[in-house]
């Protein structure tokens, strides 16, 4: 049991200090918050389930490598001056357009770092895109890390269909399948997000700018839209398809405001 603590505290050390020096690199527009880890055992039924969840085409750990073990999965908020930036407005901020080009960067360089550590100690992973990994006509994922990270207890979906971590749900989530065993976390066992827990907040619906996003229903046609049309808006930059105003300016964007 102590090396399965040492070995877990050895990869979020790993990310931890990757994250430290990435952001410091030139070139590096982006700042991050304090990122925060959870694991899912590999057999675990509830990637079955994500099949009638999501899509059938969604899929199991043992699909990226037959022998895995343990997800590891991580959220990486981003600073609050970035999350600020993009409360105002219908397109998204620069920063935030930035932001999103840069940590889907990071999270794909992130993977291959711990990918390549684990391997010194003789195990395997593999390296999963941080997005752009769906179905262009369902606009569905094959391996959806939000959902995937719900699994491994790093937190609890809101009504904006986001995950909603310690740390907030304004950033990105990435995840690594490996067949280093280590022991799964407990899944949350309370609501993250006021709504669910009293119907006290609707901050994430009113900040929907086309009405994608319903108390009880979400459309991610009209979502998908909006990001589009964020893509055309900053056509300078790398694909931006992103929007993330339901998640900026909410009691969740930077904690979880239930604890």
């Amino acid at each position: 049991m102590l090396e399965v603590v040492r070995i877990k505290e050895y990869v979020e050390s790993l990310i931890k200090d990757y994250l430290s020096v990435y952001q410091n690199r030139e070139g590096i527009e982006t700042k991050w918050g304090d990122p925060c880890m959870a694991y899912a055992d590999a057999e675990d039924k509830l990637f079955e389930k994500l099949k009638d969840i999501i899509s059938s085409s969604h899929a199991l750990p043992k699909d990226f490598l037959p022998d895995s073990r343990t997800v590891i999965t991580y959220f990486i908020p981003f600073e609050k001056s970035i999350i600020k930036s993009n409360i105002k407005g219908k397109e998204s901020s620069r920063e935030w357009a930035a932001a999103y080009i840069e940590t889907n960067k990071l999270i794909h360089d992130l993977n291959q770092y711990i990918k390549n550590e684990l391997n010194k100690m003789d195990y395997d992973s593999t390296v999963i895109p941080a997005t752009h990994n769906f179905d262009d006509e369902k606009l569905i994922s094959d391996w959806s890390h939000k959902h995937v990270a719900y699994i491994a207890g790093l937190g609890n979906f809101g009504i904006h269909t986001m995950l909603i971590t310690e740390n907030g749900c304004a950033g990105r989530i990435g995840s690594i399948v490996t067949n280093l065993k280590l022991s799964p976390t407990k899944r949350p066992d309370k609501e993250y997000c006021l709504n669910k827990v009293d119907g006290s907040c609707h901050e994430c619906v009113n900040r929907c700018l086309n009405g994608a996003l319903q108390e009880s229903s979400y459309n991610r046609d009209l979502c998908y839209d909006m990001c589009l049309f964020n893509d055309q808006f900053h056509s300078d930059l790398d694909l931006t398809d992103v929007c993330g105003k339901c998640t900026v300016d909410v009691p969740c964007s930077y904690d979880n405001p239930v604890s």
